[in-house]
Formats: C-alpha cells, structure tokens, sequence
C-alpha cells in the first residue's frame, strides 16, 4: 500500500525517503467532501480539507441570503472547481460537478440580470440598450428590467 493511499482528504502523500533540502508540498487528493456553495464563499474555500486557519481567523456564520449572494456563491464554486482541476485534470467527477454549477451559474446570472439588470459590463449584452453606468447601482437597490 503506498502514501497516498493512506492519505485522508486533509493530508497529501509524502515519499518517505525524500532527498533533502527538497522542499516538498503536499498534494491535494480529492475534490470531495465539499462545502455547500454558500457554506465556501462563507469559508473562502470548497473544500474542508483547505479550510485552515489564518492568523486565528474563523468565518462567522454564513453571508446575508440573497439573489446577489446566490449568484456570488455558484461563481465562486466554479472557480474553487476550476482551480482544483488544474492540478487535478484527470478527475472525471469533479469536472462533471463543475460543467454542472458553470450551467448553474450562466442560468442564474441569466435570471439576476433580468429580475435585476446587469452585474457585470457583458451582461448588458441581453439588454436594447447601455444600462451599465445606471443609478442606482445594484448595491443600492436598482431594480433594473430589460429596456
């Protein structure tokens, strides 16, 4: 049995007869468990096994539930999804998870735009008209539909 099989999701495989003055990094194994997606932008990562304190740091309970922090949190899923699957390519599972929440979130930003208007400059694209620059910006309230 190697390392890495003994290895749980919040360790990485060492060799055991490392050369030294190597310095070595332990490897994230797997993408599971995960977070919930608002529970990840809460912690600042989707995966428990990273969750590590920082400067005796601990997230307080979860961000204020709205449309805008729904869309925040798929967003962010995607992008802990894609930053694992850089060193990860080969993790049919956890790509299949992440082409979900990325039609996840297309579909959502698609939703907020029109309930609220744009979030970002290329969302305008959906609108007749330049609605960017409009006050009063969606923090403060704007309840923008198509024009």
């Amino acid at each position: 049995m190697s390392d890495k099989d003994n290895c749980t999701y919040k360790e990485g495989p060492l060799p055991s007869c490392a050369p030294l003055a190597v310095p070595m990094l332990a490897a994230q194994q797997h993408s599971e468990p995960a977070y919930e997606s608002v529970d990840a932008l809460t912690k600042g990562t989707l995966f428990p096994g990273l969750d590590l304190p920082f400067m005796d740091y601990v997230a307080k309970g979860p961000v204020e539930a709205s449309p805008l922090t729904e869309l925040m949190a798929l967003d962010f899923v995607c992008q802990e999804l894609a930053l694992y699957l850089d060193t990860h390519p080969n993790d049919a599972e956890a790509f299949k998870k992440w082409k979900s929440f990325t039609a996840l979130a297309k579909e959502g930003r698609r939703r907020y735009n029109e309930m609220c208007g744009p979030v970002q400059r290329g969302d305008t694209a959906m609108f007749d008209g330049w609605v960017w620059p409009e006050d009063p910006w969606l923090w403060n309230g704007r309840k923008a539909g198509k024009k």
